[in-house]
């Protein structure tokens, strides 16, 4: 790096704002002065005192650059003095972030001082690591599966370390309670940290996911960063590259992290919003041009490395309008390993966790991955499913007597493998009065082995309903 360079690094610029648009500032430098880059930060104070970030996001000329604010504008002047810092966003980063909250530039949002043993600032974009591929000293990867303790997950839709799974569901269907659940498994079995981002988050949903891991005492093993809903969409596009840091962070510290980002569809709409203040002319489908490589970029930050850690990444995803084909949840299914559809009607039926397992899919569910036995009693039991949703209706009018005897046989089977599939959990016991139970995988697929040979015909459906292990014959 020349001395000239080091210089411009060192030192700040000043220059004034020239035009104000909601979350869009113009700034103006003095000609002479260098033109910051795109992504460096840029620091204005408003009328009242509160320090404002500002985003460079293009170059206009002669002096004028064009920037997104990550904070509300309000009471920012015209004319105010502005500092280019010639840096890119920064984080405060380490053991000192566990059980805190943070913004996208990495201010604190609980009311807990400044962030302690975090010695680092970490620029919050990075490069993605390059892969080399040696095939004289390269070891054949194996995919290594990452046992949740949920049997539904575990037995369908599993976990592979490195993998990223897509999570659907609407208001009242049970992300959250899953979510937590995930984080108390990783962490007390696998001893793992978590990374929560809520992107777009409502406060009050980020505040009560705050308390309950509080009181769920999971707070000191997970780090949370929020861009809010009432925030700018520069705070809610950026959010998500915080998050990313704090989990590559403990990937380098060779942790298996879990990493919830909720909800991704944000991420997506943030960029748009971003797009369009700057007067970029949209796609054909209205999303920004740039939506396919916004969210690969993201995506390609998640992965495992040689060393060890590895970043297993649960995504909730938006669907707006219900409709699948929407080209943003498109893009950004074309990156999962697996999606898991939460049922409303599951959730009616007081089946939780309320997964719906005609909708959902996952790629890791092969005989390379899993084995040969996982394998062949998972495809059993998705096919019972598929009966069990083919005859349901019938039964509805006509009554399940007048099924031939295999029909009600496996009809049968099936709504015991229902309701075995539903477990009581550790962090919902003060609503079930269930102590929380974590299965272990050859428990979970020995009890569905039992179930499909007909080892517990003399029993009823009910008796598998939120139980951990199979029963004893």
């Amino acid at each position: 790096m020349s001395q000239t360079q080091t210089n411009i690094q060192d030192r700040k610029s000043s220059g004034r704002v020239v035009a104000i648009q909601g979350p869009v500032v113009d700034v103006g430098f003095h000609e002479g002065e260098p033109s910051p880059a795109v992504y460096d930060c840029i620091e204005v104070w408003a009328y009242d005192g509160k320090k404002i970030t500002l985003q460079c996001a293009e170059h206009l000329g002669h002096g004028l650059v064009r920037c997104i604010s990550l904070q509300d504008t309000l009471n920012l002047q015209q004319n105010a003095p502005c500092y280019c810092t010639y840096k890119p966003i920064a984080v405060p980063i380490g053991d000192g972030c566990f059980g805190r909250v943070m913004d996208t530039s990495g201010r604190p949002l609980d009311n807990g001082g400044k962030f302690e043993n975090c010695p680092n600032l970490v620029p919050i974009r990075q490069m993605t690591r390059e892969v080399t591929f040696d095939l004289k000293s390269r070891k054949r990867e194996i995919p290594e599966l990452l046992e949740t303790g949920i049997k539904y997950i575990d037995l369908l839709y599993p976990l592979i370390k490195g993998s990223k799974t897509g999570v659907i569901g609407g208001a009242g269907c049970g992300k959250t309670v899953i979510i937590l659940e995930l984080i108390n498994n990783i962490v007390k079995a696998h001893g793992g940290a978590c990374v929560f981002t809520g992107i777009g988050e409502r406060i009050r949903e980020g505040n009560e996911l705050y308390y309950e891991l509080h009181e769920s005492k999971l707070l000191h093993k997970v780090m949370l960063a929020f861009g809010q809903m009432d925030q700018p969409p520069g705070a809610r596009a950026e959010v998500v590259n915080a998050g990313l840091t704090m989990a590559e962070y403990l990937v380098a510290k060779n942790k298996d992290v879990l990493l919830f980002m909720d909800n991704l569809y944000r991420f997506v709409q943030g960029g748009q919003e971003v797009s369009t203040l700057l007067g970029r002319v949209p796609a054909e489908t209205g999303y920004q041009p740039t939506m396919a490589s916004e969210v690969n970029a993201v995506q390609e930050r998640i992965r495992s490395i040689d060393a060890g850690g590895s970043i297993t990444a649960m995504q909730a995803v938006y669907v707006p309008a219900d409709d699948m084909t929407d080209p943003a949840v498109v893009a950004i299914f074309a990156t999962l390993d697996g999606n898991i559809v939460l049922s409303r009607d599951l959730v009616q039926r007081g089946m939780y966790p309320a997964i719906d397992p005609l909708q959902s899919s996952c790629t890791n569910l092969d005989t390379a991955v899993v084995g040969r036995r996982h394998y062949d009693v998972s495809q059993q039991v998705i096919q019972h499913f598929n009966k069990h949703n083919a005859l349901k209706r019938i039964v509805a009018v006509i009554g399940i007597e007048e099924l031939s005897k295999d029909d009600q046989m496996v009809y049968k089977r099936a709504e015991k493998l229902y309701n075995f599939m539903t477990q009581p959990f550790a962090v919902s016991e003060v609503f079930t009065g269930k102590k929380g139970e974590y299965v272990e995988l050859e428990d979970n697929i020995a009890g569905c082995e039992r179930i499909l040979a007909g080892d517990y015909d003399h029993l009823e459906a009910q008796d598998f309903y939120m139980i951990g292990k199979a029963p004893r014959i």
